[in-house]
């Protein structure tokens, strides 16, 4: 019995898991939502600290994204309506966003997105959230 636990120790140290994210309010049908995990502070919501991003075809209402093999930690998530389908957040020239997006666990703040911490999150196994745009 002891043998069998050393052998199945490894598999549960690293297993993986998935994340489950709804999406609620999405304006139309058109382009895509964007979803992008960060791990850290210093990462977040710049394009060279993505953990892993997801996208699917935008449907007005809701979208559901499947982000796997995550393995557990905390993360935090930025998701974008990218209604023109250029892979880009568009923003004005004060670098206001033009398409929606949210966060998981805060919102948009007047002057800027919210910090890390406030949108993190622990994933201990598979995990789903619901986020509204």
């Amino acid at each position: 019995m002891r043998n069998l636990f050393f052998l199945l120790f490894p598999i549960t140290l690293f297993s993986q898991n998935t994340i489950l994210v709804n999406v609620y309010n999405v304006p139309s049908q058109e382009g895509n939502i964007n979803v992008a995990v960060y791990d850290s502070d210093e990462s977040f919501l710049k394009f060279e600290g993505v953990v892993k991003t997801e996208s699917t075809e935008a449907q007005k209402g809701m979208v559901t994204l499947k982000i796997e093999d995550m393995p557990s930690g905390e993360y935090a998530l930025a998701i974008f309506h990218d209604e023109n389908g250029n892979d880009e957040l568009d923003t004005n020239w004060l670098g206001i966003p033009k398409e929606k997006v949210a966060f998981s666990k805060a919102k948009m703040k007047t002057f800027g997105p919210p910090k890390y911490k406030e949108c993190a999150f622990s994933v201990t196994s598979d995990f789903e959230i619901s986020i509204e745009l």
